[in-house]
Protein backbone atom coordinates (compact mmCIF):
# COMPACT_ATOMS: atom_id res chain seq x y z
CA UNK A 1 0.00 0.00 0.00
CA UNK A 2 1.29 3.44 -0.92
CA UNK A 3 0.56 6.63 0.98
CA UNK A 4 0.40 10.17 -0.35
CA UNK A 5 0.08 13.23 1.89
CA UNK A 6 -1.72 16.42 0.95
CA UNK A 7 -0.44 19.09 3.31
CA UNK A 8 -2.22 22.43 3.54
CA UNK A 9 -1.67 25.82 5.00
CA UNK A 10 -5.03 27.09 6.32
CA UNK A 11 -5.66 30.83 6.12
CA UNK A 12 -6.12 32.08 2.55
CA UNK A 13 -5.38 28.52 1.37
CA UNK A 14 -8.39 26.50 2.53
CA UNK A 15 -10.33 29.30 4.22
CA UNK A 16 -10.69 33.04 4.38
CA UNK A 17 -8.19 34.67 6.77
CA UNK A 18 -9.57 33.36 10.05
CA UNK A 19 -7.56 35.49 12.48
CA UNK A 20 -8.61 38.66 10.67
CA UNK A 21 -12.22 37.48 10.66
CA UNK A 22 -12.00 36.71 14.38
CA UNK A 23 -10.58 40.15 15.16
CA UNK A 24 -13.37 41.72 13.11
CA UNK A 25 -15.95 39.69 15.05
CA UNK A 26 -14.68 41.40 18.24
CA UNK A 27 -15.60 44.76 16.76
CA UNK A 28 -11.98 45.79 16.21
CA UNK A 29 -10.92 47.59 13.03
CA UNK A 30 -8.77 44.96 11.30
CA UNK A 31 -6.56 47.46 9.48
CA UNK A 32 -5.78 49.13 12.80
CA UNK A 33 -5.08 45.77 14.45
CA UNK A 34 -2.61 44.61 11.82
CA UNK A 35 -0.96 47.87 10.78
CA UNK A 36 -0.88 49.80 14.07
CA UNK A 37 -0.90 47.11 16.75
CA UNK A 38 0.98 44.20 15.14
CA UNK A 39 3.16 45.64 12.37
CA UNK A 40 4.40 48.41 14.68
CA UNK A 41 6.23 45.71 16.67
CA UNK A 42 8.20 44.37 13.71
CA UNK A 43 10.79 47.22 13.60
CA UNK A 44 11.45 46.44 17.26
CA UNK A 45 12.63 42.94 16.34
CA UNK A 46 9.41 40.98 16.79
CA UNK A 47 8.56 38.12 14.46
CA UNK A 48 5.09 38.56 12.93
CA UNK A 49 3.44 35.45 14.40
CA UNK A 50 4.37 35.99 18.07
CA UNK A 51 3.55 39.68 17.53
CA UNK A 52 -0.07 38.98 16.63
CA UNK A 53 -0.43 36.38 19.39
CA UNK A 54 0.93 38.88 21.92
CA UNK A 55 -1.51 41.57 20.82
CA UNK A 56 -4.44 39.18 21.14
CA UNK A 57 -3.31 38.33 24.66
CA UNK A 58 -2.89 42.05 25.38
CA UNK A 59 -6.57 42.68 24.64
CA UNK A 60 -7.88 39.36 26.02
CA UNK A 61 -9.37 40.80 29.21
CA UNK A 62 -11.14 43.67 27.47
CA UNK A 63 -12.69 41.43 24.80
CA UNK A 64 -13.05 38.24 26.85
CA UNK A 65 -11.04 36.10 24.43
CA UNK A 66 -11.65 32.64 25.85
CA UNK A 67 -11.14 29.09 24.65
CA UNK A 68 -14.89 28.80 24.03
CA UNK A 69 -15.01 32.05 22.05
CA UNK A 70 -12.23 30.81 19.76
CA UNK A 71 -13.69 27.31 19.33
CA UNK A 72 -17.18 28.67 18.66
CA UNK A 73 -15.77 31.02 16.04
CA UNK A 74 -14.09 28.07 14.34
CA UNK A 75 -17.48 26.52 13.63
CA UNK A 76 -18.36 29.45 11.36
CA UNK A 77 -15.15 29.85 9.36
CA UNK A 78 -15.78 30.59 5.66
CA UNK A 79 -14.02 28.25 3.23
CA UNK A 80 -12.71 28.67 -0.28
CA UNK A 81 -14.87 27.34 -3.10
CA UNK A 82 -15.22 23.55 -3.19
CA UNK A 83 -13.25 22.91 0.02
CA UNK A 84 -15.99 21.14 1.95
CA UNK A 85 -16.46 18.47 -0.75
CA UNK A 86 -12.83 18.29 -1.91
CA UNK A 87 -11.55 15.65 0.52
CA UNK A 88 -14.23 13.08 -0.22
CA UNK A 89 -14.03 13.80 -3.95
CA UNK A 90 -10.27 13.40 -4.29
CA UNK A 91 -10.22 10.21 -2.20
CA UNK A 92 -13.00 8.71 -4.32
CA UNK A 93 -11.26 9.63 -7.59
CA UNK A 94 -7.93 8.18 -6.44
CA UNK A 95 -9.65 5.00 -5.25
CA UNK A 96 -10.99 4.46 -8.79
CA UNK A 97 -7.51 4.39 -10.32
CA UNK A 98 -5.52 2.89 -7.42
CA UNK A 99 -7.54 1.13 -4.69
CA UNK A 100 -4.41 0.46 -2.61
CA UNK A 101 -3.26 4.09 -2.45
CA UNK A 102 -4.11 5.92 0.77
CA UNK A 103 -4.52 9.69 0.67
CA UNK A 104 -3.90 11.48 3.97
CA UNK A 105 -4.55 15.13 4.80
CA UNK A 106 -2.68 17.46 7.18
CA UNK A 107 -2.78 21.15 8.12
CA UNK A 108 0.29 23.17 9.13
CA UNK A 109 -0.85 26.69 9.97
CA UNK A 110 0.40 29.89 11.58
CA UNK A 111 -3.21 30.55 12.56
CA UNK A 112 -4.93 29.78 15.84
CA UNK A 113 -5.28 26.07 16.56
CA UNK A 114 -8.43 26.45 18.65
CA UNK A 115 -10.14 27.96 15.61
CA UNK A 116 -8.76 25.57 12.99
CA UNK A 117 -9.50 22.40 14.99
CA UNK A 118 -13.14 23.37 15.41
CA UNK A 119 -13.96 23.97 11.75
CA UNK A 120 -16.34 21.75 9.81
CA UNK A 121 -13.49 20.21 7.80
CA UNK A 122 -11.22 19.28 10.74
CA UNK A 123 -12.55 15.69 10.72
CA UNK A 124 -10.71 15.00 7.46
CA UNK A 125 -7.20 15.59 8.81
CA UNK A 126 -4.83 13.06 10.35
CA UNK A 127 -3.35 15.94 12.31
CA UNK A 128 -3.51 19.73 12.58
CA UNK A 129 -0.58 21.83 13.78
CA UNK A 130 -1.10 25.51 14.51
CA UNK A 131 -0.39 28.18 17.13
CA UNK A 132 -1.75 27.33 20.57
CA UNK A 133 -2.55 29.35 23.69
CA UNK A 134 -2.23 28.52 27.36
CA UNK A 135 -5.54 29.40 29.06
CA UNK A 136 -5.88 30.65 32.64
CA UNK A 137 -8.44 29.39 35.19
CA UNK A 138 -11.12 31.54 33.54
CA UNK A 139 -10.19 30.10 30.12
CA UNK A 140 -8.86 33.48 28.96
CA UNK A 141 -5.85 33.31 26.61
CA UNK A 142 -2.76 33.90 28.74
CA UNK A 143 0.42 32.93 26.89
CA UNK A 144 1.53 31.34 23.58
CA UNK A 145 1.94 27.62 24.20
CA UNK A 146 3.06 26.84 20.65
CA UNK A 147 4.18 29.09 17.80
CA UNK A 148 4.17 27.79 14.22
CA UNK A 149 5.91 30.07 11.73
CA UNK A 150 8.28 29.94 8.77
CA UNK A 151 10.83 27.14 9.32
CA UNK A 152 8.80 25.85 12.28
CA UNK A 153 6.45 24.48 9.64
CA UNK A 154 9.11 22.18 8.21
CA UNK A 155 9.31 20.32 11.53
CA UNK A 156 5.84 18.96 10.89
CA UNK A 157 6.73 17.87 7.36
CA UNK A 158 9.36 15.64 8.98
CA UNK A 159 6.83 14.40 11.54
CA UNK A 160 4.46 13.40 8.74
CA UNK A 161 7.30 11.69 6.90
CA UNK A 162 8.21 9.70 10.02
CA UNK A 163 4.61 8.91 10.94
CA UNK A 164 4.78 10.98 14.13
CA UNK A 165 1.30 12.46 14.40
CA UNK A 166 -1.88 12.15 16.44
CA UNK A 167 -2.46 11.80 20.19
CA UNK A 168 0.50 9.46 20.62
CA UNK A 169 2.94 12.27 19.83
CA UNK A 170 1.33 15.13 21.71
CA UNK A 171 3.72 16.39 24.36
CA UNK A 172 6.73 14.74 22.69
CA UNK A 173 8.48 17.69 21.00
CA UNK A 174 11.84 15.94 20.66
CA UNK A 175 10.53 12.80 18.96
CA UNK A 176 10.91 14.35 15.50
CA UNK A 177 14.70 14.32 15.93
CA UNK A 178 14.87 10.56 16.41
CA UNK A 179 16.65 8.87 13.51
CA UNK A 180 14.48 6.60 11.39
CA UNK A 181 16.06 3.20 10.78
CA UNK A 182 13.24 1.86 8.64
CA UNK A 183 11.16 3.00 5.69
CA UNK A 184 9.61 6.42 6.02
CA UNK A 185 5.88 6.46 6.68
CA UNK A 186 5.44 8.91 3.79
CA UNK A 187 8.55 9.95 1.86
CA UNK A 188 8.66 13.69 1.16
CA UNK A 189 8.57 12.93 -2.57
CA UNK A 190 5.07 11.56 -1.95
CA UNK A 191 3.80 14.85 -0.50
CA UNK A 192 1.92 17.76 -2.05
CA UNK A 193 2.12 21.06 -0.17
CA UNK A 194 -0.47 23.75 -0.87
CA UNK A 195 -0.02 27.26 0.52
CA UNK A 196 -0.39 30.93 -0.25
CA UNK A 197 2.11 33.02 1.69
CA UNK A 198 5.62 33.72 2.91
CA UNK A 199 5.32 31.41 5.94
CA UNK A 200 4.95 28.55 3.42
CA UNK A 201 8.26 29.22 1.63
CA UNK A 202 10.39 26.89 3.83
CA UNK A 203 7.95 24.02 3.17
CA UNK A 204 7.94 24.82 -0.56
CA UNK A 205 11.75 24.67 -0.55
CA UNK A 206 11.93 21.45 1.48
CA UNK A 207 9.49 19.58 -0.75
CA UNK A 208 11.18 20.77 -3.92
CA UNK A 209 14.55 19.63 -2.60
CA UNK A 210 13.26 16.08 -2.02
CA UNK A 211 11.03 15.74 -5.08
CA UNK A 212 7.63 16.63 -3.64
CA UNK A 213 5.04 18.82 -5.37
CA UNK A 214 4.33 22.41 -4.37
CA UNK A 215 1.34 24.55 -5.29
CA UNK A 216 0.69 28.23 -4.59
CA UNK A 217 -2.96 29.27 -4.43
CA UNK A 218 -4.44 32.75 -4.63
CA UNK A 219 -7.75 34.61 -4.59
CA UNK A 220 -8.64 35.34 -8.21
CA UNK A 221 -10.45 38.51 -7.13
CA UNK A 222 -7.30 39.90 -5.48
CA UNK A 223 -4.59 41.14 -7.84
CA UNK A 224 -2.09 41.51 -4.99
CA UNK A 225 -2.60 37.86 -3.98
CA UNK A 226 -2.11 36.77 -7.61
CA UNK A 227 1.08 38.80 -7.84
CA UNK A 228 2.46 37.13 -4.71
CA UNK A 229 1.65 33.67 -6.07
CA UNK A 230 3.14 34.59 -9.46
CA UNK A 231 6.39 35.54 -7.74
CA UNK A 232 6.54 32.09 -6.16
CA UNK A 233 6.27 30.58 -9.65
CA UNK A 234 8.75 33.01 -11.21
CA UNK A 235 11.27 32.29 -8.46
CA UNK A 236 10.68 28.55 -9.01
CA UNK A 237 9.52 28.01 -5.42
CA UNK A 238 6.41 26.14 -6.59
CA UNK A 239 5.53 23.73 -9.38
CA UNK A 240 2.36 25.60 -10.28
CA UNK A 241 -0.13 28.22 -9.12
CA UNK A 242 -3.93 28.17 -9.17
CA UNK A 243 -6.98 30.06 -8.04
CA UNK A 244 -8.03 28.65 -4.65
CA UNK A 245 -11.05 26.82 -6.04
CA UNK A 246 -11.17 23.19 -4.95
CA UNK A 247 -14.35 22.34 -6.87
CA UNK A 248 -14.25 19.15 -8.89
CA UNK A 249 -12.72 19.74 -12.35
CA UNK A 250 -11.34 23.16 -11.39
CA UNK A 251 -7.75 23.76 -12.53
CA UNK A 252 -6.51 23.30 -8.96
CA UNK A 253 -8.44 20.06 -8.43
CA UNK A 254 -7.20 18.66 -11.75
CA UNK A 255 -3.58 19.61 -11.04
CA UNK A 256 -3.70 17.93 -7.62
CA UNK A 257 -5.26 14.81 -9.10
CA UNK A 258 -2.73 14.61 -11.95
CA UNK A 259 0.11 15.11 -9.45
CA UNK A 260 -1.23 12.21 -7.39
CA UNK A 261 -1.44 10.04 -10.51
CA UNK A 262 2.22 10.75 -11.30
CA UNK A 263 3.21 9.77 -7.77
CA UNK A 264 1.27 6.53 -8.04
Amino acid sequence: MGRIALVFDFDETLAEESTTAFVKSLGIDVDYFWSKMVDSLLPLGWDPVPAYLYKLIDIANDYKITKKLLSDFGKNVVFKAGVESFFDNIKADVKKISPDTEIEFYIISSGIGEIVRNTKISKYFNDIWACEFYFDDNELIKFPRKIVSFTDKTRYIFQISKGMFGKEYEGKPYAVNIKVNKEYYIPIKNMIYIGDGMTDVPCFSLLQRFGGTTIAVYDAQNSKAYGKAQNFKTEKRVNDLHNADYSKNSSLYNFIFESIKKMI
